[in-house]
C-alpha cells in the first residue's frame, strides 16, 4: 500500500464539486477562509482512508473517485454500509474519531479541511453550517432508501436500484443526462456490488446477465453499462413510479 500523495492546490472557484459540496453556499470571503485551511490528499484504489477508531485530524469532501463505508463485526465479518461519491462529506465535526472504516474503491482525491479550524468556521459561518445540515438530511434520506433496498427488494430490484442511483449521481455532475440512451460507469466491481447489496457474486452476475438478455442494459467492458431506455431500468427497481421517489 503506497503512502498518500498531496495533490497540487486547486482554487475553489475551479473545483468540479464547487456547487454540490459543503462549500456550495459560500460567498467569496467564506471561500477564501476555506482556502486557508484546506489541502488535498490522493488515495489509490484499495487504500484505507480511515479505520474505525482512528483519530481524524481532518474532515473532507470527495472531489474525485468513490470510497466505501463499512463496519466490521467482532467475528471479522464486514458489511459495506454506504458509498461516498464526488461532493460527499467525510467525517463529523465535533467527533475526533472515525466511526467506520472508509476505503478508496477507486483512485480518490479528497479536499481536506483541518478539523479544529473547520469546527470554528461552522460556528462563525452560517452558510457552511446550513449546507452541512442539508447534506446530512440528504444522507439520512439515502440511508432510508437503502434500508428499503436491502430489506424488501428482490435481487433483480437491488441491482436495478443501484444502477439507477449511480446514474442519478452522474447526471447531477453533468456526466450524463437521464434521457434517451445513457452510459453508466460502475465504480464497483461485481464482488463489491455483492457485498454492498447483501448478495452473492453468482447472484449479481446472474441478474446482470438477465438484464442484458432482456435488453434492459448492454455491457461495454467490465465496468461500463449502456442503457437505451432509463425508464425501462426504473421499472425494474420496484419503486412506486407515481410516488415521487423516482424523478
Amino acid at each position: 500500500m503506497t503512502e498518500l500523495v498531496l495533490d497540487t492546490h486547486v482554487n475553489c472557484a475551479e473545483c468540479p464539486i464547487r456547487h454540490r459540496a459543503v462549500c456550495a453556499k459560500c460567498d467569496t470571503d467564506e471561500l477564501e477562509a476555506l482556502e486557508r485551511i484546506k489541502y488535498y490528499r490522493n488515495y489509490e484504489a484499495g487504500q484505507s482512508i480511515s479505520w474505525a477508531g482512528d483519530e481524524m485530524p481532518f474532515v473532507a469532501s470527495v472531489v474525485k473517485g468513490v470510497a466505501s463505508i463499512s463496519q466490521t463485526l467482532e467475528d471479522g465479518r464486514t458489511q459495506m454500509v454506504g458509498l461516498l461519491l464526488p461532493s460527499d462529506f467525510i467525517g463529523r465535526p465535533g467527533r475526533g474519531k472515525s466511526v467506520y472504516d472508509v476505503t478508496a474503491v477507486s483512485d480518490v482525491t479528497l479536499c481536506c479541511f483541518r478539523r479544529k479550524p473547520f469546527e470554528q468556521m461552522i460556528l462563525s459561518t452560517p452558510h457552511v453550517a446550513e449546507r452541512l445540515l442539508d447534506m446530512t438530511l440528504d444522507e439520512l434520506d439515502a440511508a432510508r432508501e437503502w434500508m428499503l433496498i436491502l430489506g424488501r427488494k428482490t435481487a433483480r430490484e437491488k441491482i436495478a436500484s443501484l444502477l439507477a442511483i449511480i446514474a442519478r449521481r452522474e447526471s447531477t455532475f453533468g456526466m450524463t443526462k437521464l434521457t434517451g440512451k445513457i452510459t453508466i460507469d460502475l465504480p464497483l466491481t461485481r464482488e463489491a456490488m455483492a457485498d454492498y447489496l447483501g448478495l452473492t457474486l453468482e447472484t449479481v452476475s446472474r441478474q446482470i446477465s438477465a438484464l442484458k438478455r432482456e435488453s434492459i442494459i448492454e455491457l461495454d467492458g467490465k465496468r461500463r453499462i449502456r442503457v437505451d431506455d432509463f425508464q425501462a431500468l426504473l421499472q425494474e427497481t420496484g419503486d412506486d413510479m407515481d410516488g415521487g421517489m423516482i424523478a
